[in-house]
């Protein structure tokens, strides 16, 4: 019965809606897939072919219905050394590798770590990638002619102006189909799908990927291929975190990562290189009316009968006309409202925010920038902690004990605030150190433990640690010195 709910909700919720999103999806694919195979230095329909097998698997193998996932630029970007030095079938065969990576990576449960991707984060992510998709368009903008700008600025027209008038059909197809219409009646002199290289004439293979199968092609591939995996999952779950908001819908990170690895796996195969979820192309679906499995299925299949049968019309098609796409694509993908955040939100927030953007622009690599931003996140959030530690000290009436209550996490930013905290000088006999209300996280904080309790001993103070919770008493159990026998005295022959 769930089984038939699932298929109910993922596929016949939404048919005709996903069926018209997934057509413009296919179209907004074909120039890119082009481009990708351009960058990574390999043949059209290696990029092509790519893009029809990674949609259609993952629209029954992926964990987040809508979400469009092809050859993407990250990858592309991967690959051209590996390419150049080795050739196309040790490509082929470090996209079947990477695919296995992933399958282990979604079996590991590894896509539950976004959970530690903070929110500015993504928010970076969102608006680099609409920087760069804005960027990968300007060659197709300057040094053209009138009629390029004309065309452009009529599609956006159309594009933005059309769903006024209805929405019954998605303003983006609308404009690829009149712009198309008009440069074929009026003879347009602008650039073409056609121009960007030649379009397959037949539906992809199997195809073992002709390489030794040794430890030598093992050592060549596997970097390429580990590099690959962990670029491809983390902007497919990014993607897919950033669908979820669109849509108000969950969806499950694991499966999405076992997912990517089978689409991958296979692709590898089918002589396509490996790909990932693409934000532009998932944007697009999702504001197209896309939003269950079928309109990935539709992107892939319409996108391989476009290539193989309708291939001398989709030639036909103008580059400005898909470029007015992709720019409504990167204004709705930009978030506007971080501009006006910058000021109001906290600002490491927005130090977060603007170096993930400035480090992805500068770099063009997604990884890079999402690193250098999950990294400033943790320092950022580390600084923070460590300042929420309290020690108190009460002196007991007959003024022989002194108790010392600290709260607060006690970890490796906060080991030396804690550490500040006791007064080594003063001549007690007893001292009670109360952590009932704090929690030692690492080895760290048990050294900080340490230190004090022996530098209490050391001079002549008797100490009592009480209140350890179960997780910091194991910790202490385990690692702490203070309790072993002839410490003090080992410690004292330094």
């Amino acid at each position: 019965m769930n089984l038939l709910a699932n298929v109910r909700r993922d596929w016949l919720s939404n048919v005709r809606g996903d069926v018209l999103a997934g057509i413009v999806v296919a179209l907004a694919l074909i120039p890119e897939a082009i481009g990708f195979s351009v960058i990574a230095g390999v043949d059209p329909r290696v990029g092509l072919y790519a893009s029809f097998s990674i949609a259609v698997i993952i629209a029954f193998t992926g964990g987040r219905p809508g979400m469009i996932s092809a050859a993407t630029a990250a990858i592309a970007l991967l690959i051209g050394d590996l390419v150049r030095d080795h050739g196309v079938e040790y490509l082929f065969a470090a996209t079947v590798l990477m695919g296995v990576l992933q399958i282990g990576a979604g079996l590991a449960k590894l896509g539950g770590l976004m959970r530690y991707v903070s929110r500015s984060v993504i928010t970076g992510f969102v608006n680099a990638l609409a920087i760069l998709i804005f960027m990968a368009q300007l060659p197709e903008l300057i040094g053209m002619g009138w009629q390029t700008y004309a065309m452009v600025a009529a599609g956006l027209g159309v594009i933005y102006l059309f769903p006024r008038l209805t929405r019954a059909v998605p303003s983006p197809l609308v404009a690829i189909v009149l712009l198309t219409g008009l440069a074929i009646y009026m003879g347009i002199d602008v650039r073409r799908v056609g121009d960007l290289g030649e379009l397959p004439t037949t539906i992809p293979f199997f195809h073992f990927p002709q390489v030794p199968l040794t430890l030598e092609t093992l050592q060549i591939i596997f970097p390429y291929a580990a590099t690959m995996a962990v670029v491809g999952l983390l902007e497919s779950l990014l993607t897919a975190t950033i669908i979820d908001d669109l849509t108000d819908t969950g969806s499950d990170k694991n499966r999405e990562c076992r997912g990517q690895g089978i689409a991958n796996f296979a692709t590898g195969f089918l002589g396509g290189m490996g790909g990932c979820a693409m934000i532009g192309q998932s944007v697009i679906n999702v504001k197209s009316g896309g939003r269950g499995r079928l309109s990935a299925l539709v992107a892939g299949s319409f996108l391989l009968f476009l290539i193989v049968v309708l291939g001398p019309w989709v030639a036909q098609i103008p580059m400005a006309a898909l470029v007015a796409v992709m720019i409504m694509v990167a204004i709705g993908t930009f978030n506007w409202g971080s501009i006006r955040n910058l000021r109001s939100h906290p600002w490491s927030s927005s130090v977060v925010m603007v170096a993930t953007v400035i480090v992805v622009v500068a770099t063009h690599d997604l990884a890079r920038g999402v690193l250098v931003g999950v990294l400033l996140s943790g320092i950022f959030f580390a600084r923070k902690v460590a300042r929420i530690v309290a020690v108190e000290s009460d002196l007991s009436d007959d003024g022989r004990t002194r108790r010392y209550t600290v709260q607060g996490q006690i970890f490796f930013a906060s080991a030396d605030t804690f550490s500040g905290a006791f007064d080594f000088k003063e001549v007690i006999e007893n001292v009670t150190i109360d952590v009932s209300q704090a929690h030692f996280w690492d080895i760290s904080a048990v050294g900080a433990l340490d230190r004090a309790v022996l530098k209490f001993r050391r001079e002549g103070t008797s100490v009592d640690v009480v209140g350890l919770n179960a997780a910091s008493a194991t910790m202490v159990d385990r690692f702490a010195m203070h309790d072993k026998e002839g410490v003090e005295a080992s410690l004292g022959a330094h």
